[in-house]
């Protein structure tokens, strides 16, 4: 089983902090292996789900990186708890100099992988860094502002987010306090996730110690205006989707796959959205899919 090397770099906003898993060949004397960045969900650390992915890529023979983007786990920097998909972009960046600077990483281009919202961060980096070569999508969060409203509430409810969060990166510039509601909560209507999420509230799963189940209120806007949507086209690399019709707005998906500019590949298959997170066989069949498309495509 592949262990994970603690690693850290930097980002350009903070220090960050990683597992790098190495296949279990992985040597001073063996061949450089592909290295494959992983991003998981919104609001995660990387124990969470990226972990997960990452070592599977290492059985797989992937040099596979997970990581804590700014301001969450073990990461640095301010504000914490701030989902910000810009900067995670620019987090994913670092994380391909990393990877692509190790000495067990194989010289060309990397791979990256993204669950649920990590695949719109994956895909915004795969746009504009000709390093990635190759990109995986795990049941893959895509949206536009059509989304949103169908998800939060309508234009009204989008509205309401972007005013709740402008007050409160208001009194964060004046008093350098963060606003925070639950990422999951049934009883807290506020909640970003207003439901009860097995996954996220199970210490066995996803309720680990290191996730502080918090929402920045002031995140909201650059996260309900962020056109994943809009990248397909922008996307030459060879795209593989993993997803499942009882998984997170598979509309988004299918709208995103169909305006994509290269190869491209849809695999679809059974399971909730938390189950892709954590759960056999989604993990094992979305692992093997990235697998073998990875080593086709890299």
């Amino acid at each position: 089983m592949p262990l994970p090397e603690q690693v850290s770099f930097t980002g350009d906003a903070a220090k960050l902090a990683g597992h790098l898993f190495l296949p279990d060949n992985a040597d001073l004397d063996a061949a450089p292996a592909p290295g494959v960045v992983v991003a998981g969900t919104w609001t995660s650390v990387k124990e969470q789900m990226a972990d997960r992915y990452a070592e599977q890529l290492a059985r797989r023979g992937f040099a596979a990186l997970s990581f804590d983007f700014t301001g969450y786990g073990e990461s640095g920097g301010e504000p914490r708890d701030f989902e910000s998909p810009e900067l995670k972009v620019r987090d994913l960046r670092a994380a391909a100099d990393f990877l692509s600077g190790h000495p067990a990483v194989g010289d060309g281009v990397l791979g990256a992988l993204g669950v649920c919202a990590g695949a719109m961060y994956a895909s915004a980096l795969a746009a504009e860094d000709a390093r990635v070569g190759s990109l995986a999508l795990v049941a893959p969060w895509l949206h536009d502002r059509r989304i949103c409203e169908e998800n939060y509430g309508g234009p009204e409810g989008i509205e309401a987010k972007k005013a709740a969060a402008a007050e409160a990166r208001r009194r964060y510039e004046e008093t350098g306090e963060v606003d925070y509601v639950p990422v999951v909560s049934g009883s807290d209507p506020n909640a970003a996730m207003p439901f009860d999420i097995d996954f996220y509230l199970d210490p066995q799963r996803g309720g680990i110690p290191q996730w502080s189940n918090r929402f920045a209120v002031m995140a909201w806007t650059g996260w309900l205006d962020f056109d994943a949507v809009a990248i397909a086209p922008r996307l030459t690399a060879p795209v593989l989707l993993v997803h499942s019709e009882d998984a997170a707005i598979p509309d988004g998906a299918r709208r995103f796959h169909a305006d994509l500019a290269g190869s491209r590949q849809f695999l679809w298959t059974e399971g909730t959205q938390f189950d892709f997170y954590d759960q056999s066989p989604q993990v094992g069949f979305a692992a093997d899919a990235a697998a073998e498309h990875f080593a086709r495509t890299l």
